[in-house]
């Protein structure tokens, strides 16, 4: 089945519980060296994961549902794209348990003058069936056919090891981030950022709580401000470690996206962000962790070449403790790059 693309628009479909979004590359959705923001690629991935989601979970009869974003994990943005280029989504479903789905996605940039293709990112996401009566309510999945019995135990293995990382990961809801007065450059406290958000209609589902994507996006920008003023030069997005969605962020809540410095290599940066949901018009709920990851950026020159970065001044032990972690992260990520080049056979 053909994929027409056009200037400013998305067009689906769907094979074999696949499915395809493209669109050109505009400036609004750039920074001011020209490369796409991050946040706008994640909010694609993001887009075309619900769509293939929902369409599965509404596949037999019984209630209607509309697909939740739980989880994506780790994204690594393998090249950066520019304005002009076209962006190619690709999703497919891997893997369902009882109560979710796993969404492999693939970005391919092409350049509509040469016809050129690159992959950029790859990322696998998990999404939660949510009844349309009741969106607090989780719904059973229909099950996925396999080609082969290995895909469904290798699916299995991937879904326990999120499982379990998940449980690990979530954060208390005490963790907030303070201010501070007159902070030294290059320390955490003078790049910390945060941005306050309204939750309005059009950030949301048709069923009044917020885009996964939305939320992605706006995580991404808040990272981006931490990276800028740490280094002050063009930075664009390296990865983004899992994101864990903790919580259902609802229309009229007012949200406050963190982002603060918690590593740096010699090219690279870590910045810890977190989201916070405030249900002002609902005085029985308290403020709440919605959202939490880990984004990695690298500085750019001119020419778009790598540059080394300001390392990062910790002052107190929580800062100090917070480095330490990130390099532990950054040093097993390093180390599970150079075993999957080792794995590759030599010509």
């Amino acid at each position: 089945m053909p994929l027409f693309c056009f200037p400013f628009g998305l067009i689906t479909s769907t094979i074999r519980m696949a499915s395809q979004l493209c669109r050109i590359m505009r400036p609004d959705d750039a920074n001011i060296a020209g490369n796409v923001h991050g946040g706008t690629i994640l909010k694609m991935i993001e887009e075309a994961g619900a769509i293939i989601s929902t369409r599965h979970c509404n596949s037999q009869k019984g209630e209607t549902c509309v697909a939740a974003l739980a989880r994506v994990e780790r994204t690594d943005f393998l090249s950066p794209m520019c304005i002009g280029e076209v962006a190619h989504v690709s999703a497919e479903i891997t893997y369902t348990s009882k109560h979710s789905v796993e969404v492999q996605v693939t970005v391919m940039s092409e350049n509509i003058l040469t016809g050129a293709r690159r992959v950029t990112n790859k990322a696998a996401l998990w999404y939660v069936p949510l009844s349309l009566k009741n969106v607090d309510k989780v719904l059973e999945v229909p099950p996925l056919v396999y080609t082969r019995k290995e895909q469904e135990e290798e699916g299995r293995k991937r879904y326990e090891a999120q499982k379990l990382e998940r449980m690990e990961t979530k954060w208390k809801n005490g963790d907030i981030m303070q201010p501070s007065i007159n902070p030294e450059p290059y320390t955490v406290s003078y790049s910390q950022s945060t941005l306050i958000h309204l939750v309005g209609p059009s950030d949301c589902t048709l069923h009044g709580f917020v885009h996964g994507g939305v939320t992605m996006k706006l995580m991404d920008e808040v990272a981006g401000i931490v990276a800028a003023r740490h280094c002050k030069t063009n930075i664009v997005t390296a990865s983004v470690d899992a994101i864990n969605f903790h919580d259902k962020i609802r229309k009229g809540c007012v949200i406050t996206i963190s982002g603060r410095m918690t590593f740096t290599s010699n090219k690279s940066m870590e910045i810890e962000v977190l989201v916070d949901a405030d249900p002002v018009a609902l005085h029985s709920q308290e403020r709440y962790r919605a959202a939490s990851a880990f984004v990695t950026y690298v500085s750019l020159s001119k020419e778009g070449k790598t540059l080394p970065v300001p390392q990062l001044l910790v002052e107190t032990e929580e800062e100090k403790k917070r480095f330490e972690e990130g390099k532990g992260r950054y040093l097993q990520m390093k180390a599970k790059r150079q075993a999957q080049i080792d794995a590759v056979p030599q010509k």
